[in-house]
């Protein structure tokens, strides 16, 4: 398959290497422009985001999220048939507050909106660091899984089969509307479980709740953590 990503950081450069290990072709833009990508180390064709999007099946949007509405022009001319992902996880301190998130409206309904078009929500409930060096083989025993949302149930599981090529298996976690069941403060969010330890996750989160813990979380946060520090915290905070 051919696959567009814009942004270069770590969630779209570990999604791009192991795109291309897989055998597809994949194309990298920055959303600030082809020039930011110069320094930067990754695998894939660097071009601009105006290139990326074109002749492709899939665009993964691997940005933060207040970065969204300033590149609706650019989705807004991707092919109709084009599958679009969105990675991202609202945080209010980088972000900025967003009022409809702010007041229950869940995150990748809020982008969609934004960028006028349906999306996949995907590789957003685990860290970097787990994308990039924890996948493993379909079978290995406490694989880790990632959770999935759409509306589309041909694309999610499209993209489902992406992931499980990316080395984790996948649990189907509804409609986009539903997405807010693997959102930050949630016990789905970036703790490393397995398919069935992340099906009862998801049954396990509050709506309610989870902006307090995504905060409660930062506040115990340090620059000196260790990756297994981050998940055992997140596992702590959200009640696993």
């Amino acid at each position: 398959m051919k696959f567009g990503i814009i942004g270069a950081g770590p969630i779209g450069t570990s999604i791009a290497k192991k795109l291309v290990s897989n055998g597809h072709e994949v194309k990298v833009a920055d959303a600030r422009g082809i020039a930011h990508l110069e320094e930067k180390e990754f695998v894939g064709t660097p071009v601009s985001a105006e290139e990326v999007i074109q002749f492709i099946d899939v665009l993964i949007l691997a940005l933060p999220l207040h970065v969204m509405p300033s590149i609706r022009r650019i989705v807004e001319k991707c092919d109709e048939g084009v599958i679009v992902v969105d990675t991202s996880n609202y945080y209010p301190f980088r972000d900025n507050q967003i009022e409809e998130i702010e007041n229950g409206m869940v995150e990748s309904v809020w982008v969609s909106n934004q960028l006028r078009r349906p999306i996949i929500k995907a590789f957003s409930n685990l860290l970097a660091y787990t994308l990039a060096h924890k996948g493993t083989p379909v079978g290995t025993t406490g694989r880790i899984a990632m959770a999935i949302a759409g509306d589309n149930v041909s694309q999610k599981q499209i993209i489902m089969d992406i992931v499980n090529q990316c080395g984790f298996d996948t649990v189907d976690a509804g409609s986009i509307a539903d997405s807010w069941t693997f959102q930050p403060g949630t016990p789905a969010y970036c703790t490393e479980l397995t398919q069935e330890e992340l099906t009862e996750a998801l049954q396990k989160a509050n709506k309610d709740k989870a902006p307090l813990l995504r905060d409660k979380i930062m506040e115990h946060f340090s620059m000196e953590f260790t990756h297994e520090d981050i998940v055992n915290l997140n596992r702590k905070i959200y009640n696993l």
